[in-house]
């Protein structure tokens, strides 16, 4: 379990399919701290388990089914993707309760600068739009953030100066892919009034 809140923008050293499973290993700082082998760590929002690490970077293997269903696929050498080690529960929530299974990949459509914020709006799949709250929240790559305009299959979000310095934001363009983790409560209620 997470909560959106991003400690870091860590770096792709390298993403290469192997034997087994796919490699991604991360350069990193503050992910490193208190890290075990096993632990989970939300990568661009997806739970991700730490199989190996040293001094600056961890290593995760990835399912082929992961791969084919996130925009991990376009990750390149120098990539920057944003960490979060999941939820200790001696911790503060800042964010919202995010699991880190991607619901669905968005694709953004408008990013534009006013003043210091960044106006971001994204299309996402027609089967998850009715998942798009006013006001609600919305997991993007892995940071907890406001829905501020909903309509159809897109929304728009507003980003502050600091989001934008600790997370890989600030890199996105309009066509940029963008992991979407909608809110858990809505996920339930909808299979509840479905039974």
């Amino acid at each position: 379990m997470f909560t959106g809140i991003v400690e870091e923008a860590g770096r792709v050293r390298s993403f290469e399919q192997g034997v087994k499973a796919w490699r991604l290993i991360i350069e990193a700082s503050e992910a490193l701290e208190d890290l075990s082998l096993g632990d989970s760590i939300a990568v661009n929002g997806c739970c991700l388990t730490a199989v190996e690490f040293d001094a600056d970077s961890i290593s995760f293997d990835l399912l082929e089914e992961t791969v084919r269903l996130t925009a991990f696929r376009d990750l390149k050498a120098g990539d920057p993707v944003n960490l979060e080690r999941s939820l200790r529960f001696n911790g503060k929530i800042g964010g919202h309760f995010v699991t880190g299974h991607i619901d669905a990949v968005g694709t953004l459509i408008e990013v534009r600068r006013t003043g210091k914020d960044v106006y971001m709006r994204c299309k996402v799949p027609q089967e998850f739009a009715h998942y798009l709250v006013y006001k609600g929240s919305i997991a993007m790559d892995g940071i907890s953030l406001t829905v501020a305009e909903s309509e159809g299959d897109e929304f728009a979000v507003w980003l502050i100066p600091h989001t934008l310095e600790v997370t890989n934001l600030k890199t996105k363009q309009k066509g940029s892919l963008v992991h979407l983790e909608f809110d858990l409560l809505g996920k339930y209620v909808e299979r509840l009034l479905q039974k």
